[in-house]
């Protein structure tokens, strides 16, 4: 029965891979031949009902054997959440206001914290999330909230209240670009029996010069900009916590990091290949939180800090939760602040709108404000 169900499953999923790649490819004849990687990923991960974030497929999860592809911190311990809540409720309070909104909420783990944590201080806990799969395990789960629970499909003309979004940027399409012998092109995908990678010239160019005369591939993120400048202009009061593995400008586009930072998990392996098994894995770039920052402030928000995951843990009470936990969840929680797991790679960034910006909890020790 086993090896039947294996057998439905892989005919199952090369199927949904098929159907996605004659729509992919479709698009790119559409457009002439030639697709900007951008558009391409934008196709692999969202496509209604065949993307990787759109489809029936499991995701999520600490094991491979769950048919998951990667784990998110609230998977990995539900202190997440928790200390998280320790900020949002600051922030609702500083900013006098009773909503919390969530971008791309998973299995709705995140959601479930700060919802047990902070209690009465919210009224309603509005998530944005484009997958219908998602959505509908998602009720399922915070099914005791249904009363504060509400979805919406895009950001509204206004907004007020606190934001959050865990792993949300590094899922935005990114623009390939590749310096060869001096020269930049933009790398898009074009198919001949089979996706391939072509590169045309262009104007686009990194935000800083990269030194050095090695060829040069990198991301830049106008799509993620945008989203946090859209954010941020419909933002009336409130702050909003961006949680996500990424680097300041600087660091990102340091001259060693001469392959770039796109990568693609499934079943919690890694691969640089994001031209094949579409709709089966995970595609995604780390975040220039340089670039997240400026378009923040463009948009009239203020910069509340900017950290990493094991400094805005540490601020939000992790050590004293520590002691207080039984020694397996002690183990799992502490993978959240250490340097080699998601301590030091993840990044938090806090903003504001509409208030006076305030000291506020996650950034009172280990701001690195000044680094982006």
């Amino acid at each position: 029965m086993t090896d039947r169900n294996e057998s439905s499953s892989e005919s199952s999923s090369a199927s949904l891979s098929a159907a996605l790649s004659q729509q992919i490819r479709t698009r790119i004849e559409a457009a002439g031949g030639w697709l900007g990687f951008d558009s391409f990923m934008a196709l692999a991960l969202y496509s209604p009902g065949l993307g990787y974030y759109a489809n029936e497929r499991p995701k999520f999860g600490n094991m491979p054997a769950s048919g998951s592809d990667f784990v998110t911190a609230p998977e990995i311990s539900p202190a997440f959440g928790r200390l998280l809540a320790a900020q949002v409720a600051e922030a609702l309070e500083r900013t006098g206001t009773r909503e919390v909104w969530e971008f791309g909420a998973g299995t709705g783990a995140l959601a479930e914290q700060l919802l047990g944590a902070l209690g009465d201080q919210v009224e309603r806990y509005t998530i944005v999330d484009l997958s219908g799969s998602l959505r509908a395990r998602q009720k399922e789960r915070l099914a005791p909230f249904a009363h504060k629970l509400h979805w919406a499909d895009a950001l509204p003309q206004a907004i007020e209240g606190v934001v959050v979004g865990n792993e949300v940027l590094d899922a935005m399409p990114v623009q390939l670009l590749m310096r060869k012998k001096g020269e930049w092109f933009e790398r898009g995908v074009v198919w001949n029996d089979g996706f391939g990678w072509e590169d045309r010239p262009t104007t686009l160019r990194p935000p800083l010069e990269i030194d050095g005369p090695q060829d040069y591939l990198t991301e830049i993120h106008a799509q993620g900009e945008a989203f946090v400048r859209t954010l941020g202009e419909r933002l009336v009061r409130g702050a909003a916590f961006l949680i996500d593995y990424g680097f300041g400008e600087d660091e990102y586009y340091h001259p060693q990091r001469h392959m770039g930072t796109l990568v693609c998990h499934r079943a919690h392996r890694m691969d640089d290949d994001p031209l094949v098994d579409l709709g089966l894995k995970d595609i995604t770039a780390h975040v220039n939180f340089t670039g997240i920052a400026v378009a923040a402030q463009e948009a009239g928000m203020d910069l509340l800090g900017y950290t990493t995951q094991a400094h805005f843990l540490i601020n939000c009470g992790l050590l004293q939760q520590l002691e207080q936990m039984p020694q397996g969840a002690r183990a799992m929680a502490a993978k959240l602040m250490m340097e080699h797991e998601m301590g030091e790679l993840f990044k938090v960034i806090g903003l504001s709108r509409g208030v006076e910006p305030w000291p506020a909890l996650g950034f009172v020790q280990g701001d690195r404000t000044h680094r982006l």
